[in-house]
């Protein structure tokens, strides 16, 4: 059997990899104009750093990571989100003593063993920003504007920014207490996920993607997590919006946004794409004051997001945002006979410091030779037979026009820069 890619994950090449490129390259822009530095953890930590903090009872710990034994016996887990990992960054560097807040981003692979789908995969890459050592609202409201200028640069219009609030960790309590007396006389009607979120995480069950659950949550009219907020929450989800109200950041709030991840208080948000289908979320985000405190470390208030890079992909092809064909070399070297192969490629290595050079690695006809210039889209052809050795020359064609000239090798480097602009 030929080898393939495991199921859930896929080769990036040529365009595809472009536009992740572009796509990480646009988040750096604006993330680093931000005051953001750049982060690079490892793509495993101890099994416990997600444990811990991301929640014993999530999705993700219970059902999706990737978890391994090393030959020493540790636990250690490819990392499923950035947040948990770059808290403990954070952490471990002494970060704490810096200039707070200390605002960090970071672009990388994740790991999930899901269902692959369109725009979900069991490796993915994301691209994280967490602003750590604040309890300010202003940083809440600069994570939801951040994100949604990195995706406003890439050109994305048809973008809708939800919010919402988890509350505090004791108002969260008496809403699971709110759902499981609501719930647990109909547990029989609740998807075989929910009825398992009834006893661990009831929160969970609002953001079910069963059709069932949704339509009894619904008919059991259901009251948000917004209703059960305390004073200090609501004051600070007001002071956001307040903040988001005075740059003009379009938002709705949504009182039924929930976050799958325990770590999560207060603030809770979305950009949603109104074009890719069920899987119209782009990237999310929110407060998680206590993170530090789960990882063994001092209490650090801190707000961040993060977004899928193929996700965003999928929703700049809905728009229409394509790349140009990739570039062609320069100048495409011809040998004609078996000497000139030696020297197209000593040519090929003069010029690459200042121009893409490339040639074929056995001699060619003339007409072949040119065929496949045109298909690597090369700017020019170079063809090297034996009066071109003899003379230490170069015949240049420019594949646009069909105009010919012959070279010395030394005028070759200054024909093709001012040609070529």
């Amino acid at each position: 059997m030929t080898a393939r890619a495991v199921r859930g994950t896929k080769d990036l090449f040529g365009k595809e990899l472009r536009m992740h490129q572009r796509i990480v390259a646009t988040a750096r822009k604006v993330l680093e104009a931000a005051g953001a530095l750049e982060l690079v953890t490892p793509i495993f930590e101890e099994t416990q750093v997600f444990e811990k903090g991301v929640g014993a009872a999530t999705d993700i710990v219970r059902k999706e990571m990737f978890t391994f034994q090393d030959r020493g016996g540790r636990s250690l887990t490819l990392r499923p989100e950035g947040t948990a990992a770059m808290v403990r960054a954070y952490l471990e560097h002494g970060m704490k003593v810096w200039p707070q807040p200390v605002r960090l981003w970071m672009a990388g692979p994740m790991f999930r063993a899901e269902r692959p789908q369109k725009g979900r995969y069991r490796q993915f890459h994301q691209v994280n920003y967490e602003a750590l050592g604040s309890e300010n609202p202003i940083l809440d409201a600069e994570a939801v504007v951040l994100l949604y200028e990195c995706l406003k640069e890439l050109g994305l219009r048809r973008l809708k920014v939800k919010l919402s609030s988890v509350g505090d960790p004791e108002d969260r309590a008496r809403y699971n207490a709110y759902l499981r007396e609501v719930l647990s006389p109909h547990r029989e009607a609740l998807s075989e996920d929910s009825k398992e979120r009834l006893e661990l995480n009831p929160m969970r069950i609002l953001d079910s993607k069963s059709e069932r659950d949704q339509a009894l949550l619904k008919e059991l009219g259901v009251r948000p997590m917004l209703d059960f907020l305390g004073e200090e929450a609501r004051a600070h989800l007001k002071e956001v919006e307040r903040h988001l109200e005075r740059l003009s950041v379009p938002y709705e709030l949504e009182p039924a946004l929930v976050r799958g991840l325990d770590y999560y208080v207060r603030t809770a948000f979305e950009v949603h794409h109104e074009e890719i289908g069920a899987q119209s979320a782009l990237g999310g985000g929110g407060r998680y004051d206590g993170l530090s405190k789960l990882l063994g470390g001092p209490k650090v208030p801190g707000v961040g997001f993060a977004f899928g890079v193929e996700r965003v992909a999928l929703a700049l092809e809905a728009e229409g945002f394509g790349l140009p064909e990739e570039k062609g070399p320069d100048l495409y070297l011809i040998p004609l006979t078996e000497e000139a192969v030696a020297e197209a490629f000593y040519l090929a290595e003069a010029l690459r410091p200042r121009l893409r050079a490339e040639y074929a690695l056995a001699p060619r006809k003339p007409a072949k030779g040119l065929e496949e210039a045109l298909k690597r889209g090369a700017a020019f052809a170079g063809f090297l037979g034996e009066d071109e050795l003899r003379a230490g020359e170069v015949t240049l064609k420019r594949l646009a026009t069909g105009e010919q000239v012959r070279l010395s090798r030394e005028e070759v480097l200054g024909h093709l820069l001012q040609a070529l602009g």
